[in-house]
């Protein structure tokens, strides 16, 4: 499989944890095989879109490391998914030459630890309900994090612990179904793997 070089910029570790197994994912999928370098992975939201701007000059001014992908996941927190990427595609540093996948979790990524009810019930061993997007703060977190104990497990990390085995079991069309913002970003790395 050729490899690809992937340049995950991350929100929090719950977004690294999630998007660098489905990143991987898809790519076996496609035949390739991508290494996922972690540009960032703490800071929230606020602290993250300052963040991405530098990260981006590093990139840019690095010699011989530029990724061949750069993906950017930041939560949409109560915006329309569709309307936070375009206020981060106005961050992206035009010099800039790798392609780049700017992801928002509507309204934020526990929600994609959820949207496939069946495979998380397999994973983790509970049951969590398919609802209409909610915009409250934390509310998915909560819902992530209440999922663990009663499945029989600990609660370590407050479901981040399960996202490599909740990303390989999940159907990505039925999780795709379920969360519009997760269509769109498996929709556009695939595209963008089968390119590269």
């Amino acid at each position: 499989m050729p490899e690809i070089t992937v340049g995950l910029f991350a929100e929090d570790r719950g977004h690294a944890e999630f998007v660098d197994a489905l990143v991987k994912r898809i790519g076996r999928e496609e035949g390739r095989s991508p290494e996922i370098r972690v540009i960032s992975g703490a800071g929230g939201h606020r602290r993250a879109l300052s963040e991405f701007k530098v990260s981006q000059r590093s990139i840019i001014d690095s010699v011989g490391s530029m990724p061949s992908l750069v993906v950017v996941v930041v939560d949409a927190n109560c915006t329309r998914w569709n309307e936070a990427r375009g206020v981060l595609r106005t961050a992206v540093d035009r010099d800039l030459a790798s392609p780049v996948i700017i992801a928002c979790p509507d309204p934020h990524v526990e929600r994609w630890y959820l949207a496939d009810p069946q495979s998380f019930h397999q994973v983790v061993g509970a049951s969590v309900p398919v609802e209409r997007r909610k915009c409250e703060r934390d509310r998915y977190k909560a819902q992530l994090r209440d999922a663990v104990k009663p499945g029989g497990n600990i609660r370590t990390l407050g479901g981040i612990e399960f996202a490599k085995e909740l990303v390989d079991a999940m159907d990505l069309y039925r999780a795709g179904q379920n969360d519009a913002s997760l269509r769109a970003f498996i929709d556009e790395t695939r595209a963008e793997l089968r390119q590269i």
